[in-house]
């Protein structure tokens, strides 16, 4: 990848290798069990790291840390909050959450899983922009509603949700809220002291550090069932053995996503949006303030996103689409739905996101072949015509 342009940071990112060489250690050196129990001194090191590691990520979110849990990633976080709670709940106050139509795939099919176990969802419907309407939301809570979950950035426009309302919204009516911010922690600031939200989805492979860890934030008395039997690692709500490295990694991950990094992001997303909304029969897709510092999505008229991304990648960038040619559902982006776009638009649609890695020169190199290529698909499409 060497020769490739990388814009497509919402899937993954490339690891730092500051965030390798801080793992590095507990592969080959302090690789024993995170436990104190058994008295041995490489167990207790193990279990120093992991509290060290845990810590980092408690303190970016203004909560302790034994309110943090380490997890496989940001699927199984969410996995954990909605069923944990609805394990913890369901039986006692009642089987009804409420989530949005946008959401990320761990949540909504969270969401249809318990749905066909009995309880019921309500899916809040989104502006044009993205936003939740936050009287639908109080409309939504019932005396029966355990939770409310929404996201705090969404995985493909990039919109920002008002966490802190929803929140307050969850407070007043007793009910627990938990958000996904896998693609905005850390680089939207959350504060738990501040906002009063009770599970935190997190990740850490979009922020340049390992795949395969994430955490859960557990606001402290939450209700939580334990949802996968074993021992009785992380508080005994989590089994399996810890991932020791991959949690340092995490950890040193997160002290790498500067403010001042953010700012530089920011300015490459918004100059990118500025360009490529020059080419004729554009449309920015989400909210034009309130979205990820590093998500640029943008619809072409009258041409296929799968075509915009197999001639992108012959010129060496690498972007995604909202095309159902891309889906192995073969459905076009629910995302670009759930905004009031219509399948053309879904299809049309191409998200560029940026990391640490991508350079000031790549905007203007991208913007450059988005608008040629655009051109040349546009005077061999039955529908190009029209765009002209």
């Amino acid at each position: 990848m060497a020769d490739v342009i990388y814009l497509d940071n919402a899937a993954s990112t490339r690891l730092d290798e500051r965030v390798l060489e801080a793992m590095r250690p507990y592969f080959f050196d302090t690789y024993a069990v995170a436990t104190s129990q058994f008295g041995y001194s490489p167990g207790i090191e193990a279990k120093d790291a992991l509290d060290g590691a845990r810590t980092a990520l408690a303190g970016a979110l203004g909560a302790a840390a034994e309110e943090v849990i380490f997890t496989s990633g940001g699927t199984e976080s969410s996995n954990m909050a909605l069923k944990g709670v609805a394990m913890a709940l369901g039986d006692k106050k009642g089987k009804h959450i409420v989530t949005t139509r946008i959401e990320d795939f761990p949540v909504l099919y969270s969401a249809r899983a318990l749905e066909k176990a009995g309880f019921r969802a309500t899916y809040l419907d989104v502006d044009k922009t993205g936003r939740i309407d936050l009287e639908q939301l109080r409309r939504a809570i019932t005396p029966e509603t355990i939770l409310i979950s929404v996201q705090s950035a969404n995985q493909e426009i990039g919109t920002l949700q008002d966490i802190a309302a929803v929140a307050a919204m969850g407070k007043e009516h007793g009910v627990l809220v938990h958000t996904d911010a896998s693609h905005s922690f850390p680089r939207v600031p959350l504060d738990v002291r501040q906002v009063p939200v009770d599970l935190v989805t997190m990740t850490a492979h979009l922020i340049h550090g390992p795949k395969g860890i994430g955490a859960l934030y557990i606001r402290q008395g939450t209700p939580l069932g334990k949802w996968m039997d074993g021992g009785f690692q992380e508080f005994n709500l989590r089994a399996g053995e810890e991932n020791i490295a991959a949690a340092v990694g995490f950890a040193k991950a997160v002290e790498l996503a500067t403010t001042e990094e953010t700012a530089r992001l920011q300015g490459m997303r918004d100059r990118l949006i500025a360009l490529l909304l020059r080419i004729p029969h554009s449309q920015l897709n989400g909210h034009p303030v309130y979205r990820l510092p590093q998500n640029a999505n943008i619809s072409f008229r009258f041409v296929e996103g799968e075509s915009i991304l197999l001639h992108l990648d012959m010129r060496g960038f690498a972007v995604s689409t909202g095309s159902a040619c891309f889906s192995r559902s073969l459905e076009a982006s629910h995302v670009i739905l759930g905004i009031g776009g219509d399948h053309e638009r879904a299809h049309g649609s191409v998200r560029f996101t940026f990391g640490r890695f991508n350079a000031e020169g790549d905007v203007d190199a991208a913007a450059e072949a988005v608008a040629e290529v655009i051109a040349s698909l546009r005077q061999i499409s039955p529908l190009g015509k029209e765009g002209e």
